[in-house]
């Protein structure tokens, strides 16, 4: 039987191709396109993988294919976009099981009826649950309710040799699938932990000058009783352009929001406004589709510090954009930077987090000559206890096949 019609018998003749040029993994070609309906499809299209010995790469919506390490090899790319849906909702436990190839617009729009939420605010507006997931991306809401790692409360998950499970032995597999960009398995489902949706919103906006002057008053705030959901900066690093903003969500009944965001005006100064919407760069990434993109994380008072040096380190302006309540922000360069003038941009904002307490900054997307140029500036590596679990469960390195920057 051929690898076509080994995909055709597991998927269905209408979900299975040859890959043609378009179908790339971070320019990585592959060698054949499957979308499985269920779950039981995506065991048998592992199943089979596994036998041959063939690499499948795991996606969704494709919103981040090309963030971290390009795959060594793709030779499946298993596309779960089929398996939608809301599969289980608990109004009383507030828990909601989603199949992992739904939108999150989708998965929003039936929470809303519900008057609930997932408290996940991601700059990728089409990904699915599971993208997010493997990739553990999270926006501002992150400040009051985690990354969706925290929100997790159980998967079901594909592993290498086809079988669906639960649970592995002696590891916490909800946690460690988030973040592990399909390496570890492919999430066919997931229990999420839901939130009342809130009855206001209430945002203050500040003008700012200077990365110092954003912690300073992000100290402020979170010293305060306020207790704001969210805190985000956006530098855009530009002479004569839009200025500088520093922005905070209060949420609650509408007198509660409005009297927290006014009193986070008056703590803020500096001409702070309550805004009844958010500043247009709300939960947006600071970069564009073909933009060299970084991540900087450090502690929340350092962070400032990390933004300077990398702007000393390239010379032109860094739009910087993230949450600095949580000292996690992203930068934005554009895809002509030289890999020597990158390197060292790298370097001097990690070497500055480093001393300063710890941190990083990490590559997390850029054109793949331009990524080929570089050394030593891979994405954050998989944890401990995450790297020993994907020894355990691929050993061969079948899923998703170099991209874990570290498997020690």
């Amino acid at each position: 039987m051929t690898v076509i019609e080994a995909l055709a018998d597991a998927c269905g003749p209408d979900h299975v191709w040859e890959a043609g040029p378009a179908d790339t993994v971070d320019g990585v070609p592959v060698g054949w396109v499957a979308e499985p309906r269920g779950a039981d499809e995506v065991a048998s299209v592992l199943r089979f993988a596994a036998a041959e010995g063939l690499s499948v790469v795991a996606t969704g919506a494709g919103t981040k294919l090309d963030w971290g390490l390009p795959p060594t090899h793709a030779d499946i790319l298993l596309d779960v976009g089929r398996l939608t849906g809301v599969l289980d909702y608990d109004a009383d436990a507030m828990t909601a099981t989603v199949a992992a190839g739904t939108p999150l617009r989708a998965l929003r729009a039936y929470l809303l009826r519900e008057g609930r939420r997932l408290a996940v605010d991601v700059g990728s507006p089409a990904a699915t649950l599971g993208g997010v997931l493997a990739t553990n991306e999270a926006g501002p809401l992150r400040h009051r309710f985690g990354t969706p790692r925290d929100l997790v409360t159980g998967v079901r998950v594909a592993l290498d040799e086809g079988s669906l499970e639960q649970t592995v032995d002696g590891y916490d597999l909800a946690r460690h699938v988030c973040g592990s960009y399909g390496t570890l398995g492919v999430i066919t489902e997931a229990t999420v932990r839901l939130q009342p949706l809130p009855a206001a919103r209430a945002w203050v906006v500040r003008p700012v000058s200077t990365p110092r002057e954003v912690q300073q008053l992000t100290e402020a705030m979170v010293a305060s009783p306020l207790e704001p959901v969210a805190i985000e900066a956006d530098l855009p690093g530009g002479a004569g352009g839009r200025p500088a903003e520093l922005a905070a969500l209060f949420e609650g009944d509408r007198a509660t929001a409005t009297a927290r965001a006014e009193s986070a005006a008056k703590l803020l100064g500096g001409g702070a406004a309550v805004e009844q919407l958010p500043p247009a760069w709300w939960g947006r990434y600071p970069f564009d589709a073909d933009d060299v993109a970084l991540k900087v994380w450090g502690r929340p008072s350092e962070l400032f510090a990390a933004v300077y040096a990398l702007r000393d380190a390239a010379g032109l302006p860094v739009p910087v954009r993230g949450s600095v309540g949580l000292g996690v922000a992203h930068a934005s360069l554009p895809a002509t930077v030289s890999p020597e003038r990158l390197d060292g941009m790298l370097t001097a904002a990690r070497t500055v987090l480093i001393a300063r307490g710890g941190g990083g900054c990490t590559l997390l997307r850029a054109p793949l000559e331009l990524r080929e140029l570089l050394t030593g500036h891979d994405p954050e590596p998989l944890p401990p206890a995450a790297a020993r679990l994907k020894l355990a469960l691929d050993p061969e390195d079948r899923l998703s096949p170099g991209r874990a920057p570290d498997l020690s």
